[in-house]
């Protein structure tokens, strides 16, 4: 596991590289603050009355509303599972849950297709790719709100005017069933060898998920590109189908227990989480490439038409609430406030000794991720040719 150290390191590497848009809009809503009392003049009753929750007005208001809508949480994605069932018990809100397995175009597009219609298909909050929250903004798609812990986000992972923020980040890697393909690859050349013909899979469409956009990103830079040119990303993955080893199917962690893509390329945290589902059957390797180590933050943000505003803005502050941060790294992801968290020294010993070393990892920037996702999203059907569809 990553001292506290390296994920500084990590972090500082974020911020460089890292080129925020800030945009003017509306002001941010910020978490309630508590009413200071006057200064007083007598000496205090015996008995006070006690201090105002801050939190209470919101907790009422969400309470009111009953539901929250969310889209594109698999409960083995970051353990969102567990993040559901924990924010449904605490304040006895309803969590309405759309398509789990959608890509972040796809949250996207359902916030534009429900601008006018406030029932259960309209989505209160997104969990989307880096470079979907500054689109998002540009479109008017998303309203601003500053979480109580707004300060612990480090500040070029997060909209200034509190539009989005980061909330967790992984490095792409290989999930290999090893009991259908024991020869597992340790890097992005391996992928092309001939005894991996119709079994290596994308985790998305790369014409609209983020995950997969990232992953022909990645790729890129193992195969003679930079962040500036994802070119080579996308001519690799040509190779890849030509020599028929890409399986034209969105892999799960079923398709690679029932060994139909045995390979699968995926965050870190979804691979690590798979072979604890699959509990040895099968069984199953997750290997972080020698080279093209690429980080992929995820950011959260409130729908500008969310029916449920209040709900939204509860799920928010209990996602970055260290309880929340805490139940993401259970699920391996690297929560935005973990440099914070490790600091002040409230993570439990056995979930800091949990995560990959991912060290050499990279943190693209927002006009590098823009540029790729561009290029990538637009030249995939021309240059790979591959129809990448879900599995019937």
């Amino acid at each position: 596991m990553r001292t506290k150290k390296f994920v500084y390191h990590l972090l500082a590497l974020f911020v460089v590289a890292a080129t925020l848009l800030a945009a003017c809009g509306a002001p941010a809503t910020e978490a309630p603050a508590a009413t200071e009392a006057p200064a007083m003049t007598e000496a205090p009753a015996a008995t006070e009355a006690p201090a105002a929750d801050p939190m209470a007005d919101l907790v009422a208001a969400a309470q009111a509303e009953g539901t929250l809508t969310t889209i594109a949480l698999p409960h083995d994605w970051c353990n969102y599972g567990e993040a559901i069932e924990t924010f449904k018990a605490k304040y006895g809100i309803e969590v309405n849950e759309l398509n789990p397995d959608a890509g972040s175009g796809d949250e996207v597009e359902a916030i534009k297709a429900n601008k006018d219609n406030k029932g259960p298909q309209a989505p209160d909050v997104i969990d989307v790719g880096f470079s979907f929250g500054d689109s998002s903004k540009a479109e008017g798609l998303i309203q601003p709100y500053k979480v109580s812990t707004w300060d612990s986000i480090p500040d070029d992972a997060k909209d200034p005017e509190g539009y989005w923020y980061g909330d967790y980040y992984g490095v792409l890697s290989f999930l290999v069933n090893t009991d259908v393909q024991p020869e597992v690859p340790q890097d992005w050349a391996d992928l092309l060898d001939p005894k991996y013909n119709g079994q290596v899979a994308l985790s998305g469409d790369p014409r609209t998920s983020n995950q997969a956009i990232q992953t022909v990103f990645a790729s890129t830079l193992a195969n003679g590109g930079s962040l500036d040119d994802a070119q080579p990303g996308l001519d690799f993955f040509a190779q890849l189908n030509s020599a028929g080893n890409l399986v034209p199917l969105i892999s799960n962690n079923g398709l690679v227990a029932k060994g139909e893509t045995p390979v699968r390329i995926t965050w870190d945290y979804n691979a690590l989480a798979a072979i604890d589902s699959f509990a040895g059957n099968p069984a199953a390797e997750v290997v972080i490439p020698a080279t093209g180590r690429f980080a992929g933050v995820y950011v959260q943000a409130i729908s500008a038409y969310a029916p449920h505003p209040n709900a939204a803005k509860l799920w928010m502050e209990f996602l970055y609430s260290d309880e929340g941060q805490i139940i993401w790294m259970k699920g391996y992801c690297h929560p935005i406030r973990e440099a914070d968290m490790r600091e002040r020294g409230v993570v439990p010993a056995d979930l800091a000794a949990k995560l990959p070393d991912v060290s050499g990892a990279v943190f693209p920037s927002l006009d590098q991720l823009n540029a790729a996702k561009e290029l990538i999203t637009t030249s995939w059907d021309t240059v790979v040719g591959s129809d990448i569809q879900a599995a019937p």
